[in-house]
């Protein structure tokens, strides 16, 4: 009888963080886990304001240091994405821990519903990790064999009623403006040293009012190493790259896999988790943070062989490690976005 091995996800080393072990968490074992997320286990903080590292002085009534340098009073949380936090710290643990669960993410509605918060308060902390993740992410260049692709949203016309007040959806004048192109290139690992399983080792997402030549071959010459090979389909918007790059292509409207093996199947990956984040859980992109929610599927992507304790941890990290942004401050007063993030 054959036996086969079981999969890591469905393993116990998969399950290595317990929601009911933050939900059981007293406030000083909340604030130790947040404080070694941000700083390590050592004695020693960062001053936000002055950058000094050392052994500040500790007001244990208020939970906060006082700079030795430059006297700056601050908390766990000062100088972070979640600054001017009015929830419980527990609270934002455990959000950290629900994204971390949700592998094809999750709606601000169900992180309400989890966290017994408003709606309002929901969106936002969602946003918060979502834009650490973003800032955080390694933009280094990407080398060996790379997957692109390209992939539309918001551009759904609904066709008429009648069949002779309907128009062709296929040209320019008759599709919404509000139409994007999410772009990815995901780098192939031969293979991952503990799991021993092939697949995409990082991936980059970018956002485009549409896939051209211009901007495809802009990103291509900053973010893959010289020397790469990329696989990409027939689109025209990759054949710029011949010049610069090692080339190998997929008619898609003749195979999905070419005769010489050739696929893009690694980019086709990333756009299948990123069309059910879409479908089943938000439903609806906004163009103003597109390159966020893209940016979460790709970092789900990447992660995807990790455990969730180490997901958590290394998510946890991030939105301490992100300054306080102003796009999430006062989000509700007004205080918004004015420009997406485009790639060129």
């Amino acid at each position: 009888m054959t036996k086969h091995s079981q999969h890591f996800l469905l393993s116990a080393k998969a399950r290595s963080l317990s929601l009911k072990r933050l939900y059981g968490m007293s406030d000083d074992e909340a604030f130790a886990l947040f404080r070694e997320l941000r700083w390590g286990s050592g004695e020693e903080v960062a001053c936000p304001r002055c950058g000094v590292v050392a052994k500040h002085w500790f007001i244990k009534t208020r939970r906060q240091w006082r700079c030795r340098d430059c006297k700056h009073t601050f908390s766990v949380t000062s100088g972070t994405i979640f600054a001017f936090h009015k929830l419980p710290l527990q609270d934002y643990l455990v959000a950290i821990a629900i994204f971390t669960n949700a592998v094809k993410g999750i709606s601000a509605l169900q992180l309400s519903r989890d966290l017994d918060v408003q709606y309002k308060t929901a969106f936002v902390l969602a946003h918060k990790i979502r834009e650490s993740l973003l800032e955080q992410r390694d933009t280094s260049a990407l080398s060996g064999e790379i997957h692109l692709d390209g992939a539309y949203v918001n551009g759904c016309v609904r066709p008429r009623n009648k069949k002779a007040d309907r128009v062709d959806r296929r040209k320019a004048e008759n599709q919404k403006p509000a139409k994007r192109c999410v772009f990815v290139m995901r780098q192939k690992c031969a293979e991952l040293a503990e799991h021993q399983t092939v697949g995409g080792a990082r991936t980059l997402t970018f956002v485009m009012k549409q896939e051209n030549q211009t901007d495809v071959s802009a990103l291509a010459s900053r973010f893959v190493a010289s020397g790469s090979t990329l696989c990409a389909d027939e689109a025209n918007a990759y054949d710029l790259l011949h010049a610069k790059f090692r080339m190998r292509r997929v008619n898609h409207q003749e195979a999905y896999r070419a005769d010489d093996g050739t696929t893009n199947n690694l980019a086709e990956s990333y756009f299948s988790r990123f069309r059910r984040m879409q479908y089943g859980q938000v439903h609806k992109f906004g163009n103003l943070y597109l390159a966020n929610y893209a940016n979460e599927a790709a970092y789900r992507e990447d992660t995807r062989r990790w455990s969730n304790g180490e997901i958590f941890e290394d998510m946890g990290r991030k939105c301490t490690q992100t300054r306080t942004h102003r796009d999430w401050c006062g989000y509700w007063q007004g205080n918004k976005r004015q420009q997406e993030r485009l790639a060129a």
